[in-house]
């Protein structure tokens, strides 16, 4: 799912519950018609949101707005304190094998009891030269700094994004 930016995500907030015209959407943002219009246009191109009818009503996508629902009930539940944002990537010599890989990588951070997950998108596999590469992008929390030293070593993710706490503070003892 792409990111949006702050208008985009407000939009967003708005169309979740209801379709909304541009001007309903103008008022209740208070931003200018032609920012507005431009953030719409790239939201249909990006096809987040759809539109119909007259007057033209914009809408967010079905599956854009059930992975919101589905991860605001996973969050409603999730006391773990560091949420993140993780990809990783996995190399093999034949199709087969990678994505056997990056089921079995999938079913192990899923069993994990010290992470709570909130979605797994899986790249589709790109052939260079000899061999097959792809990636899992990750959304989850963890229970403490151990978990996450577990995370790092155990599954070696490429990034880590933190996107909460902004600050952590850690004692020695």
């Amino acid at each position: 799912m792409p990111k949006f930016n702050e208008n985009q995500k407000r939009i967003a907030v708005l169309l979740l519950h209801e379709p909304k015209t541009a001007e309903e959407l103008r008022e209740q943002l208070n931003i200018p018609y032609d920012s507005l219009m431009k953030e719409l246009r790239l939201m249909l191109k990006l096809e987040l949101i759809s539109k119909q009818g007259f007057p033209t009503k914009y809408w967010l996508k079905k599956e854009i707005s059930n992975a919101v629902r589905k991860r605001k009930m996973v969050a409603e539940k999730d006391s773990n304190k560091i949420r993140l944002r993780v990809n990783i990537e996995v190399q093999s010599i034949e199709e087969i094998l990678l994505k056997k890989q990056l089921r079995e990588i999938q079913e192990m951070i899923r069993k994990e009891k010290d992470f709570t997950i909130y979605d797994i998108v899986e790249a589709k596999p790109l052939q260079q030269d000899e061999h097959y590469s792809s990636y899992l992008d990750v959304n989850l929390s963890v229970k403490d700094f151990h978990a996450l030293m577990q995370l790092m070593f155990l599954y070696g993710p490429t990034s880590i994004e933190v996107i909460r706490p902004e600050k952590v503070e850690l004692t020695s003892g």
